[in-house]
């Protein structure tokens, strides 16, 4: 079984190299200080594991597994999409030694690969998932190859080895108000899904729009990275997502 995608199909990865694509190379990005000798062009690589509760610990707190995003795109077209992902991760539930022995076999392909084409390897291994990879020592294998996360485990932040990044993943919902309290003392971006218009401020911090690509937002710093609802979560009012068209309706009732 194959568990890397390097295709950079699937949406939630895809805008990253878009992103990159656009990216004014006459200007100075982070990425070249971590990576001088391959910031030519970056190639990307991705996990996708379906989610449950257990691989994405945080989403039952979140109430986000409602409206995973695992469920839209080419998962609605082609129903083989989720069973690749369902079997990579029965296949790391059944036998998780084997299944990171595997992973790193397919990443050192893939580190071999980007050093042999001059690029920058860039890689996310939780598009659906919350794995804590830095416990199974897969960044810290690959030093030249860059790894990026959104994650709903506030004790994570700041953990991570020099080439794994990580972004948090916001929820309103009051179980879930202590890892976004622990996460804004942090220096990490912090990640919210806006339905409305996004704020200029939210949680004390300025709002940027993260929808052009992760790989600048993962550098934000002390910002909400704001997203803009996808259709699947058009009916979540579970907390995940923020309404700002009821905090305007509540503004201009008050105002009336």
């Amino acid at each position: 079984m194959k568990l890397l995608d390097t295709r950079a199909t699937n949406t939630k990865v895809s805008k990253t190299q878009k992103g990159f694509n656009a990216f004014d190379k006459s200007e100075q990005h982070v990425l070249a200080d971590l990576f001088p000798e391959q910031f030519k062009a970056i190639r990307l690589a991705s996990l996708s594991l379906y989610p449950n509760n257990k691989l994405c610990a945080g989403a039952k707190a979140a109430g986000c597994m409602d409206g995973c995003i695992s469920n839209s795109g080419r998962a609605l077209i082609f129903n083989s999409v989720n069973k690749a992902r369902q079997a990579k991760a029965d296949f790391f539930e059944r036998d998780t030694a084997l299944f990171i022995e595997t992973l790193k076999r397919e990443l050192g392909n893939f580190d071999k690969l980007c050093s042999k084409q001059g690029v920058q390897g860039v890689v996310r291994l939780n598009v659906f998932s919350d794995i804590q990879f830095e416990k199974h020592g897969i960044p810290q294998a690959f030093p030249n190859l860059f790894f990026y996360d959104y994650t709903k485990l506030a004790a994570r932040l700041g953990n991570t080895p020099a080439n794994y990044s990580l972004m948090f993943s916001y929820s309103g919902r009051a179980q879930y108000a202590k890892q976004v309290a622990l996460a804004l003392k942090t220096d990490v971006p912090v990640v919210v899904v806006f339905r409305g218009p996004m704020p200029d401020i939210f949680l004390g911090r300025p709002v940027v729009n993260g929808d052009a690509s992760d790989l600048d937002n993962v550098f934000a710093g002390r910002v909400v990275i704001g997203l803009k609802e996808k259709r699947t979560l058009v009916q979540a009012n579970n907390g995940f997502v923020v309404d700002t068209n009821e905090i305007v309706r509540m503004a201009a009732w008050l105002n009336f």
